[in-house]
């Protein structure tokens, strides 16, 4: 995210950082940057798949470390790609990237790689703390900008592009926000979150008064998410750029501090494009025309945000003219639907995330491919409808989605044909602008027949439960190669693990707690405690392992998009933890007692059996 370099060379130089007590404000969060330092800094399992429960623990702890300093949190999430997508080569970058690290993970290197459902539990967890965010329609960068001006609050992320927004209160970088060490400070104003804030008044004076509108072209021509540096190497390999003062370790930075310095003597942009026109002779249209449309994506965005966090309203010009059901509009900005579910409805594209899988197989995401064809069914059932209103549009046309996965350990990209919906589905009823009002038994209806289950099997399961139970009935018949029965059954005691947790840390207060749950929880943690050190990795387990979490993604988005029939499982409840599940299939296929752990628990053993017999009929 951002400009090439600039982080490290703002880092390099303290001296464009200036101290900051953040207590009793408003703080504007770019929520994708939150996320990822979050997950990054909670000790998750990265080739285990996750350890949710110990991310939502980070997050949560986040969020009292703010209101103890009484400030108040609007996190801001980045949605799809936009109509344009004018990032999407940066995005196949990012995406072989993360399938390199993730070849590496799957080989016992280092690094780290977000688990899948991270902004899943991410979202949730925001909702559970009653912390207010919204999710933008596409990129979110200027309207957090622009909400942070208005309310005159600094922007807390961690982005470079934050340097070259005129911010009227500051950007601060997550890495100096040091919100595990509260400051104390006199008098009655309490404690306070110790930061360091980037000037941009300092940034600029360093280089000879370099005017504040020129910082846009800068980062357009050092290269960012829009722009590839390659369009302007012609310009830079004929160019004089001053030195001014020491590059950085190793010369590191000469580029862009010789960039700033030239800069630096023209008094308006304009007259700087119009330099930098004259070292080139072809194409000049063409980038005079890119440069100023990157300069734009820093101008402040006029969206008011706060009109949806004082009204749950958001209008905005790019989601008007994508032409959505109202409902859609709606529940994308209050995160009900992910970016996933815009990219394959306006763009007819999306991205799949590796995990730490076996790359010699199929990618982990081809087992939940039943069920993205259904959403894409379901997504694209309208445009088909509308198309057939304009006699210029054919009708007959195949609805296809391109799929950007990994084949083997290279990033390909798949056209997929949208499933045609069952006979009981195939009226106007269930194109997307009517979908809500079709009653809940058919929603649920169809989102089940997807799974392959049906709803008699899933009545002795606990509500929360239900969808996490059909996806696993859905996994075993998809699966490729076929689920072992250790893994299955590391799997259920992994949930059941879960529930015993949650029954006893959050306990219900209609319920009197019963002494045999506390006595087994305690018994599972010393278990845990004692078998948790070994380092053994599975790979072939943990593809499986990995499909699983793909299933359950995909019937979280589907039951989503349907209005959520069942109800959606709490991934904060440890529903899923890598690091256990890895640790239960090693141990069941040595000692197959484990399977007993929570004998000391007639609730949780009963939970247990419950939920083998429906997988297993």
């Amino acid at each position: 995210m951002g400009i090439r370099g600039l982080t490290g060379f703002v880092e390099e130089r303290g001296a464009f950082l200036t101290e900051l007590r953040v207590r009793d404000t408003k703080l504007v969060i770019d929520g994708s940057s939150l996320y990822y330092q979050l997950c990054f800094a909670s000790a998750v399992d990265f080739r285990r798949g996750g350890d949710y429960g110990l991310f939502v623990a980070t997050v949560r702890d986040f969020f009292g470390s703010l209101r103890a300093c009484s400030v108040a949190p609007f996190v801001v999430l980045d949605g799809g790609r936009g109509a344009d997508d004018r990032k999407l080569a940066t995005l196949r970058g990012r995406a072989a990237e993360r399938l390199l690290a993730a070849h590496g993970l799957s080989r016992g290197g280092g690094g780290c790689l977000a688990p899948l459902l991270a902004r899943e539990a991410f979202v949730q967890a925001l909702g559970r703390l009653g912390v207010p965010f919204v999710q933008c329609f596409a990129e979110a960068d200027r309207e957090i900008a622009g909400l942070a001006n208005r309310w005159g609050c600094p922007v807390l992320a961690l982005d470079s592009d934050f340097c070259i927004f005129d911010l009227a209160a500051g950007y601060c970088p997550l890495t100096h926000f040091q919100w595990r060490s509260l400051g104390v400070g006199g008098g009655a104003r309490g404690c306070y979150v110790p930061a360091r804030c980037f000037s941009t008044e300092k940034f600029c004076k360093h280089f000879g008064h370099l005017n504040k509108s020129m910082l846009p072209l800068f980062a357009a021509m050092s290269g960012n998410d829009y722009i590839d540096v390659a369009t302007l190497e012609v310009f830079f390999s004929k160019v004089h750029l001053p030195k001014g003062c020491e590059a950085g370790k190793g010369g590191k930075h000469v580029r862009l501090q010789g960039l700033l310095n030239w800069l630096a003597q023209f008094a308006e942009p304009a007259e700087a494009v119009d330099n930098v026109l004259k070292y080139l002779k072809k194409h000049q249209r063409e980038i005079r025309e890119l440069l100023c449309a990157s300069m734009e994506d820093y101008t402040p965005s006029d969206v008011k945000l706060e009109d949806f966090f004082q009204s749950g309203k958001y209008e905005c010009e790019a989601a008007r003219k994508a032409g959505l059901p109202q409902w859609v509009l709606d529940a994308l900005a209050k995160g009900k639907l992910a970016p996933f579910v815009s990219n394959a409805l306006i763009l007819r594209s999306t991205f799949l995330r590796v995990q730490v899988e076996n790359m010699q197989r199929p990618s982990a995401h081809s087992t939940a491919l039943p069920i993205r064809k259904v959403l894409y069914g379901l997504l694209l059932k309208r445009s088909q409808n509308t198309e057939a209103a304009s006699p210029s549009k054919q009708t007959d046309e195949p609805l296809v989605v391109s799929e950007f996965d990994r084949l083997q350990k290279t990033l390909k990209k798949t056209f997929i044909q949208a499933a045609s919906l069952p006979t009981d589905f195939c009226d106007d009823r269930f194109s997307l602008d009517k979908l809500m009002e079709v009653p809940t038994s058919c929603r649920q209806m169809l989102l089940l027949e997807t799974l392959g289950v049906k709803m008699s099997f899933l009545e002795s399961i606990p509500s929360h439960l239900q969808l996490p139970v059909a996806v696993t009935c859905y996994w075993i018949c998809h699966s490729e190669p076929q689920v072992k029965l250790h893994q299955l059954k590391a799997l259920l005691l992994m949930i059941v693990s879960g529930e015993l947790q949650r029954i006893t840390n959050d306990p219900d207060p209609t319920v009197l707690p019963a002494e045999d749950d506390s006595i087994a929880y305690n018994e599972f943690l010393k278990w845990k405690e004692k078998k948790l050190q070994s380092k053994d990795f599975d790979l072939d387990a943990a593809h499986g392992f990995c499909q699983w979490q793909c299933c359950l993604q995909m019937g979280l988005y589907l039951n989503q998009l349907l209005c959520t029939p069942l109800a959606e499982p709490d991934l904060s409840s440890r529903l899923y933890s890598g690091t256990l599940v890895h640790k239960l299939y090693q141990e069941l296929k040595s000692t197959p007692s484990v399977e007993n752990l929570f004998s000391s628990s007639p609730k949780m053993t009963q939970l247990y059996q419950v939920l083998l017999n429906t997988v297993e009929s």
